[in-house]
């Protein structure tokens, strides 16, 4: 009997084929770990500046986003079809209270997970309509993450910082060939370049082709025709060998973008700072 849509759907989630896997249990959970990491930030950002005030929060509303761009311009911030919108980046938002007493961000992280071909090789599963390839081109997915950028982006269009991180895992975003075994001996190569494999270049539009596994959370400002730009670039880190984020890993650089922010918003903390200090 013929299945129905719904059915082939449900049969490609269970055997990992086709741009659908970006759902699959490996990458549900790189998601939510991002969060407890981002957590974890917080509370040593706290130990850290004890000083300063910091909050997290696991959504942004498209209200607070309008507003902050009416606050810009009149003009910018006037369309919203639902009232309750909002964005939910995968690891939340941290954000420190400064002099004056709004809350400032220093920190959204996000993380995707594409393209489960090694964990597939390894196996020794074939993929495919026929199930007889090795590999599954990739799929476009992954581009629904440039949504949340765009959004932080607009809420941060005052700023001269873009805190934004992207943490990047599986097979679609390699930068070096691999190979990996099946367990008949048989090696398969993994082109880290193969168009039908890496989505890495659907990705760079967001940091504008900058250096990916780079802290780009100052925003670089460029002329052209004698105007100035401000570029609000994500920094984009993947694991470029195919291997899988660890705590620590995500966290170091967390924290140095972190870092980074509360370096660039240092004006609007100074009496925060100075005031625990005793000057």
């Amino acid at each position: 009997m013929k299945k129905g849509q719904s059915g082939r759907l449900t049969e490609q989630q269970k055997e990992g084929q086709g741009p659908i896997t970006i759902f699959h249990k490996d990458a549900q959970i790189h998601d939510a770990e991002v969060g407890n990491i981002s957590l974890r930030v917080k509370n040593l950002l706290v130990n850290e500046y004890p000083m300063l005030q910091f909050r997290y929060r696991k959504d942004l509303p498209k209200k607070e986003i309008n507003e902050a761009l009416k606050k810009i311009d009149g003009f910018l911030g006037q369309t919203l079809f639902v009232e309750s919108a909002s964005i939910k980046p995968d690891g939340g938002l941290i954000e420190v209270l400064d002099d004056n007493g709004n809350w400032r961000v220093v920190l959204v992280s996000e993380a995707k997970h594409q393209g489960k071909d090694i964990e597939n090789i390894k196996a020794g599963k074939l993929v495919g309509k026929k199930n007889n390839q090795d590999l599954m081109a990739a799929g476009n997915a992954i581009e629904r993450a440039y949504k949340n950028v765009n959004e932080i982006a607009n809420y941060m269009l005052s700023e001269c910082y873009f805190p934004y991180i992207l943490f990047l895992e599986g097979s679609n975003f390699l930068t070096e060939n691999v190979v990996v075994t099946r367990p008949d001996g048989r090696k398969v190569t993994l082109v880290y370049n193969d168009g039908i494999l890496n989505r890495l270049d659907r990705l760079t539009a967001a940091n504008y082709g900058m250096p990916i596994n780079t802290n780009l959370c100052e925003n670089m400002f460029v002329k052209s025709g004698g105007i100035t730009i401000m570029l609000q670039a994500a920094s984009i880190y993947t694991k470029g060998d195919g291997g899988h984020w660890g705590d620590d890993e995500m966290m170091e650089v967390m924290l140095d973008v972190a870092r980074t922010s509360l370096k660039m918003l240092g004006k609007d903390l100074f009496s925060q700072i100075t005031k625990k200090q005793g000057m």
